[in-house]
């Protein structure tokens, strides 16, 4: 099933421009893995890009430019950013760049029970800026209401789950912000397993979850 709801268009391009944090780089090609649409898009954003960049005039090499060069091939080696891989990924659950993170498909996840069946797996990346984690929510059960303080990006990856207001099914991103307090609930079908990145803890309605939001890393 083709998904229905797509990537914002800044996220898009700052990815064509490969000037995203990795883990919402991981987000974005999670979601182009499983969505055609948006691998359109993006070889349209990569080809505009390139016509740019072709038609700027080159500038004159100086002192400091050189130094530049030097500076940055002396430096330490950056983490590798998240994969661009983009191809479709037959019968497996994860697509590609997540399989390359976890080292396999959905059996070698190692959950982290989170409570009312709900678990969760921290996935390690280079960049301070983001936190990533796949969630796994039973059917028919409900994430505790939220916030954001920052944004989060949902991708499905199986199941689907409805925030209130949207179905969300395989493939689909949820792309929230500060402005959006929603209960996404498992369909009763099957336990929905989603990607999640966020830049920022979430702001639980609950007293009892915000007691326990530092231990749980969420």
């Amino acid at each position: 099933m083709t998904p229905r709801h797509h990537v914002s268009d800044d996220l898009l391009v700052s990815y064509a421009a490969g000037n995203l944090a990795e883990g919402w780089s991981l987000a974005v090609a999670t979601h182009l893995s499983l969505c055609p649409e948006c691998r359109n898009s993006l070889r349209f954003a990569e080809g505009a890009g390139g016509q740019m960049l072709e038609s700027l005039a080159a500038e004159p090499a100086t002192a400091e430019s050189w130094d530049a060069v030097r500076a940055r091939l002396s430096a330490e080696p950056a983490a590798a950013p998240a994969p661009r891989m983009a191809s479709h990924t037959g019968t497996a659950v994860l697509p590609k760049p997540l399989r390359d993170y976890i080292g396999g498909d959905v059996e070698a996840i190692k959950w982290q029970a989170l409570g009312t069946g709900a678990a969760q797996m921290r996935l390690k990346t280079g960049d301070r800026e983001t936190q990533v984690r796949l969630l796994r929510i039973p059917a028919g059960k409900p994430v505790p209401e939220h916030s954001h303080r920052g944004r989060e990006l949902t991708v499905v990856l199986s199941g689907a789950f409805n925030d209130g207001r949207t179905l969300f099914a395989r493939g689909d991103i949820e792309d929230a912000d500060a402005e959006i307090q929603h209960i996404p609930t498992a369909t009763l079908d099957a336990d929905c397993i989603c990607l999640a990145v966020t830049d920022a803890p979430l702001r639980f309605r609950s007293w009892i979850v915000r007691v326990l939001q530092p231990i749980l890393g969420i």
